[in-house]
């Protein structure tokens, strides 16, 4: 039997296994990360996860208090996954412009990683939207990406981009966000003509529009 902090018996195997708290929920949070790219999740239930997970109902519920707090971890995970070592590498580059490029273009990569992100975040957005209370202690966490261009875009106001202002690089970092999530979410739906390259060229586009910074 399992207690419902997911304790099983010594000498239990597989997802019964006893796990600390925290690698439990680790466990949890990463099945559901499967379970949601799989079936979406407007069609994710608690049970879904835990059976994904190896888990009882009851194990998920006590560590999670709904499928949102799940999704809000997995986004967690994902940002951590996806941007850390490309934050680290352009908050390390001395070069703004080439900071800039390093920021973008893996958000339009033809990959299967690139793909399984905007999916997720797809389905965050939408459940946002119509619990926006769902993001508020997350945000830090989930706005890594728009932090680092903030900086990056500091780096270089008034030199390698001539048309911005240090006082202006939040916003713009904010606009760059905005425009990034809408081109890349029609690209992950399939929009008809649109490809990574051209999804790119309208990125270095918009970019040199408002830096005056040539960064294609």
């Amino acid at each position: 039997m399992m207690s419902a902090e997911g304790v099983a018996p010594a000498g239990a195997v597989g997802g019964g296994a006893r796990r600390k708290p925290a690698e439990r929920r680790a466990q949890i949070v990463e099945a559901a990360r499967g379970v949601i790219l799989r079936e979406g999740l407007g069609a994710t239930r608690l049970r879904d996860i835990a059976g994904e997970a190896g888990v009882s109902v009851g194990t998920v519920t006590y560590h999670f208090e709904s499928v949102a707090q799940i999704l809000n971890e997995v986004v967690v995970l994902e940002t951590a996954r996806f941007y850390s070592s490309i934050i680290e590498a352009v908050d390390a580059e001395p070069d703004p412009v080439a900071g800039v490029r390093m920021l973008i273009e893996p958000l339009f990569a033809a990959t299967d990683a690139s793909d399984e992100h905007w999916r997720l975040w797809s389905d965050y957005w939408t459940a946002v939207a119509r619990k926006p209370a769902v993001a508020e202690e997350y945000v830090e966490r989930i706005r890594v990406w728009e932090a680092c261009l903030t900086r990056t875009l500091r780096r270089g106001a008034g030199g390698v981009f001539p048309s911005l202002a240090v006082g202006d690089a939040s916003e713009l970092a904010l606009k760059l966000a905005a425009y990034s999530d809408g081109v890349a979410t029609q690209l992950a739906q399939k929009a008809p003509g649109l490809t990574s390259e051209l999804a790119l060229e309208w990125m270095w586009v918009f970019v040199e529009h408002e830096t005056g910074a040539r960064c294609a």
